[in-house]
């Protein structure tokens, strides 16, 4: 089977977990600490070649054909249990005596990452997130607060690119300015229009892309910014407690979203710098880029699956810095209700505005 990488305490021998408050390895029995470096030595095997493993993806009478694609089985050294996994999971815990296990093979060769962001918010606060999340929703069905429950918090660290690129751009814009004014017979409009250029370079430095399939990009995006000058450099030790996942897109096939990206925030720096005009449209836009590198990076996300009415919501928390994110319930009834009185509101105010013009005549 493939290897696992556990954490023991020296003292107790008992399975140790990163403590994200205390950014160290902390034992929950004799409360020993440590610091990661401490236990560097264990990453040692990570110089082992991939070749030295070898996967087992055995599929028995019971299983139909494909059903077992992808599925990893690994043997607990604590209790001997076996552990089930997914071609991406890197890091767990022993369904059977609860240790935090690392899969050592995930992270070997050129599967290494990095940087990692070590998580800084621990559960506590994923869930207090969750509940300032529900407050002032006005849209929100009352009784969903007192009817849904958290089935599952979960620490996650997601593989993510990082992409740095110098942008080159040439964008031509089309302006126009309006003046107005009148005399006692008419009323007037100047329009002139202008075509203006704007030339320069744009650095870029860490455009984060998700690196996994398991996770929704739009969600992965909402929880940005990172700080990327608090990422270290990768050791397994920060993982072990947490789950995490490798990557299972390639940062070739990230090339087209990085890309993406850039162009868009190039466009809207430039046009940032357009100012002055009533109206402006680009009209062509080239952009070069250059200078291109890539980093493997993990990022902390707590992950909290709620349950309602039969319906599952999906909520995600930055582990670095506490923004949270996730779509809630609608309660129709108050959305009628906010519609027709915002409605009535827009009612009043132009019938108030067309009584005084009347009376004014």
């Amino acid at each position: 089977m493939p290897a696992l990488q556990e954490y023991k305490c020296p003292c107790c021998g008992a399975g140790i977990t990163f403590d994200s408050g205390l950014q160290k390895l902390k034992c929950p029995y004799c409360d020993t600490e440590f610091d990661v470096e401490t236990l560097a030595a264990y990453d040692e095997v990570l110089k082992q070649s991939e070749s030295d493993f070898h996967w087992e993806t055995n599929a028995g009478s019971e299983w139909t054909p494909g059903e077992a694609e992808g599925m990893r089985i690994y043997a607990c050294r604590s209790c001997g249990g076996e552990i089930v996994g997914d071609a991406t999971t890197a890091a767990t815990s022993c369904p059977f005596c609860g240790n935090p296990v690392v899969m050592m093979p995930q992270f070997a060769g050129t599967l290494k990452p990095d940087l990692v962001i070590p998580f800084q918010l621990d559960k506590n606060a994923a869930c207090e997130g969750f509940k300032k999340h529900l407050e002032g929703k006005r849209l929100l069905p009352k009784v969903f607060k007192d009817e849904n429950h958290i089935d599952e918090v979960k620490g996650i660290y997601v593989p993510f690119w990082l992409f740095d690129a110098d942008a080159d751009a040439d964008i031509r814009y089309k302006a126009t300015r309006k003046r107005f004014w009148s005399d006692s017979r008419y009323n007037y409009t100047e329009t002139s229009y202008y075509a203006v250029s704007r030339s320069g370079t744009v650095r870029f430095s860490g455009v984060p892309v998700d690196g996994s399939r398991k996770m929704a990009d739009d969600l992965m995006e909402s929880l940005e910014p990172y700080d990327i000058s608090k990422a270290v450099d990768f050791r397994t030790a920060y993982l072990a407690g947490y789950f995490a996942d490798k990557y299972d897109v390639s940062a070739e096939d990230s090339v087209g979203r990085a890309n993406e990206r850039v162009k868009r925030s190039t466009e809207e720096a430039f046009a940032g710098t357009v100012t002055g005009y009533s109206s402006v449209v680009p009209e062509s836009t080239s952009i070069r880029l250059s200078s291109g590198k890539t980093r493997y990076v993990l990022f902390p996300v707590w992950l909290l699956n709620t349950t309602w009415k039969g319906a599952k919501y999906v909520f995600a928390m930055n582990g670095q810095t506490g923004k949270f994110v996730g779509d809630l319930p609608l309660d129709k009834a108050a959305k009628n209700r906010w519609f027709w009185g915002v409605a009535a509101g827009v009612a009043a105010i132009v019938l108030g505005l067309l009584y005084l013009f009347w009376k004014l005549r």
